[in-house]
């Protein structure tokens, strides 16, 4: 044991200190640390310690010499808890799956993982079976490209838009349209967001943005308008429902505004950025999408009570101290909001060397990943907007990225025809997933993490598992 001692404060991710300041060997390790803090709070848990932006991963000296800190003052580490179950990097491709005849555009996981949902090039929706990874459904109605397709989050209905303005609803069990067409938009629709679960159990509420400047909200049991927002002067490239009655929208005209979801009112205007806003992301994104449906566990809430309470609960774990959102833009930043307390922005992020095109926390909130036409995707903290890494080695833009369900890894869709993915422990690449003959616009890692899809313009599905 070394003779150097440290003095060390645990903080946790929102920043308020955790237990005494400790007297402790300058090589003490993770696993040290852990056994502590697990001491501390009287839990089990995996953490990840961080002083500044530097990860503890042999010895706390070595983070205090790589972090410049100086060892006569209070060091003060960061953690953050690791997901209880473990998501297995998908290395091959199991199936390659031919439907579309046109680009794949759009793909989406049900909230539990069971189907899947493409769109495409060739104005129509596909449904896939997961487990025998064969074609199920397809699903004909739209006259032009499918650019986004939505699952409630009970899993029941499917909901399709895209460049015809129109928005379809779908049974995914039958393939049957329910109801007729939403003529919802005079201009291309952008995005869709349903009302979170523990807000709505009749899941029948639909936001839609579009670049005809509008955000509309519908009922998609009687079809019915229900309000539309017309604030923004350009095109809305996002909306996103929030999980305490919140809209957010993204726009072009380089604002990111706050909505009352019941009424439709605005309720703050966030600026900063310089350009487009391309994406928004929050905080509370997985728990809003997945619902009741636990990832990792073996039983699951059957009854409407507990199904509520289940997604109540999810959502109130990944809240803290309020809904955090990113915004990402033509101008090469980000901006970390906490809509709830302030307009003013928690941080800029500035890295990325040109335009960047999505934007999303982890499932547990705890980081915030980019990906950028500079073929990079960059890393940041989720609750202070720090940098933590960056993972080069696409060599074009890169379109798309999605966490797997255990926020220990990112996957990345890129012009370069390739999907990677990326490990958080080591900040470097873990797979390299050649298979697509061109360009992957579309990319998707199922809530339960067993496994990932990608699609792009060879007009294959790719099915990826460990």
């Amino acid at each position: 044991m070394s003779d150097i001692r440290l003095i060390v404060q645990f903080y946790n991710g929102e920043g308020e200190p955790v237990g005494p300041q400790l007297d402790m060997p300058d090589d003490s390790t993770p696993e040290v640390l852990q056994s502590l803090l697990n001491s501390i709070q009287v839990s089990e848990d995996d953490y990840t310690f961080y002083l500044q932006q530097v990860e503890v991963r042999e010895s706390l000296k070595k983070a205090v010499q790589e972090a410049s800190h100086s060892s006569e003052i209070v060091v003060p580490l960061t953690f953050h808890p690791q997901s209880l179950f473990h998501v297995a990097p998908a290395t091959r491709a199991t199936s390659c799956l031919e439907g579309h005849t046109e680009s794949i555009l759009c793909i989406q996981y049900s909230p539990n993982g069971n189907s899947l949902a493409t769109g495409g090039g060739d104005a129509n929706v596909r449904i896939w079976d997961v487990d025998t990874e064969t074609p199920y459904r397809t699903l004909k109605g739209h006259n032009n490209w499918v650019l986004f397709v939505s699952w409630s989050p009970d899993g029941q209905t499917l909901a399709s838009a895209g460049v015809d303005g129109n928005i379809r609803l779908w049974d995914p069990e039958t393939g049957e349209q329910k109801g007729k067409a939403i003529n919802a938009h005079r201009r291309w629709i952008t995005s869709l967001s349903w009302e979170p679960y523990h807000r709505n159990q009749e899941c029948n509420h639909l936001a839609s943005s579009s670049k005809d400047n509008t955000v509309k909200v519908w009922n998609t049991d009687t079809h019915n308008l229900i309000y539309s927002i017309s604030g923004h002067t350009a095109a809305v490239t996002k909306v996103l429902w929030g999980g305490f009655g919140c809209l957010y929208t993204a726009s072009q005209d380089r604002t990111v505004k706050v909505w009352n979801s019941e009424t439709g009112a605005m309720i703050k205007e966030l600026k900063g950025h310089g350009h487009w806003v391309n994406h928004l992301s929050c905080s509370t994104d997985f728990a809003l999408r997945t619902g009741y449906y636990e990832p990792g566990s073996e039983t699951q809430a059957e009854t409407k009570e507990d199904k509520l309470e289940t997604s109540r609960k999810r959502y109130m774990k990944l809240l803290g101290k309020g809904e955090r959102i990113v915004s990402c833009s033509d101008d090469f930043t980000l901006f970390l909001w906490t809509p709830e307390t302030s307009s003013s922005s928690v941080a800029r992020m500035t890295g990325h060397q040109q335009l960047i095109t999505q934007v999303l926390f982890s499932p547990d909130g705890h980081f915030i990943a980019s990906a950028s036409n500079d073929k990079s995707v960059k890393l940041w903290e989720g609750f202070t907007g720090q940098y933590l890494a960056s993972f080069r080695s696409h060599v074009g833009a890169v379109y798309q990225i999605s966490w797997s369900a255990d926020s220990r890894m990112i996957a990345s869709a890129s012009k370069d025809s390739t999907v990677k993915i990326w490990g958080m422990k080591k900040k470097g690449l873990l797979a390299d997933l050649p298979g697509h003959a061109d360009q992957v616009f579309a990319l998707d890692w199922s809530p339960d993490g067993r496994k990932m899809a990608s699609g792009g313009r060879d007009r294959i599905l790719n099915i990826w598992r460990n």
